[in-house]
């Protein structure tokens, strides 16, 4: 499960051509953040803040996104918070720099990250949905999730004897037509990232104050 994460970095959204984003954002985010989600709208990409952590349209409040930014793909059409976005393909990317993850040492947890070799920003497939609570727009998403216990790299996180997931990278050649699907069959695309291109490395946790991507670049 992915709970933690860095999203794209400025100079990763330039060097990725990327389109530009309009708003800020944090550049560690939990769950209940808001993060910035691409998804393609009348043939272009386009970026919207949304929070991390799927609200139903159902919902009566926020407290849910802390149960739903992870989305198991096997079960997106059984679960009542995951069915309508599906059938309707509301699907997007996180393009995040690392996400960290729990490798246990002698049997106590320690943070780890997962990123690119290259330090290119990689794309997380996403789940949004857009509802009202008391009259005010609520956008949200969570990140779809495999089974991992083959993987060789995320087979080494999380308890032992725990479930082994793993995040749905979305290969950068293939953003374009998981971007595009309009029937909710995403099969092909539930395969875990290739070990050679990521790393992974141990990243103590440090206190610090919450930090903004600032907008100014193309100036």
């Amino acid at each position: 499960m992915c709970a933690n994460f860095k999203p794209l970095t400025l100079e990763q959204l330039k060097q990725q051509q990327l389109p530009m984003i309009d708003f800020e954002y944090v550049d560690e985010v939990y769950p209940g953040y808001s993060l910035p989600l691409m998804f393609k709208k009348d043939g272009e990409y386009q970026w919207r803040e949304v929070m991390f952590g799927l609200v139903p349209k159902w919902a009566t409040d926020l407290t849910i996104a802390k149960k739903t930014y992870n989305a198991r793909s096997e079960t997106l059409l059984q679960k009542a918070s995951f069915f309508e976005p599906t059938t309707k393909c509301q699907f997007g990317v996180i393009p995040v720099t690392e996400f960290y993850e729990a490798k246990y040492i002698q049997g106590k947890p320690q943070r780890w990250c997962v990123r690119r070799k290259d330090k290119k920003a990689f794309f997380i497939a996403a789940l949004y949905e857009i509802c009202k609570i008391d009259d005010q727009v609520i956008r949200s998403a969570t990140m779809i999730t495999m089974d991992a216990i083959d993987h060789p790299m995320m087979r080494e996180f999380h308890e032992p004897g725990d479930v082994k997931r793993s995040v749905v990278v979305i290969p950068e050649e293939r953003l374009d037509q998981w971007l595009s699907l309009t029937i909710p069959d995403i099969e092909s695309f539930i395969e875990g990232f290739p070990v050679e291109e990521f790393e992974c490395a141990y990243v103590p946790k440090l206190n610090r104050t919450k930090q903004t991507n600032q907008l100014n670049f193309f100036d």
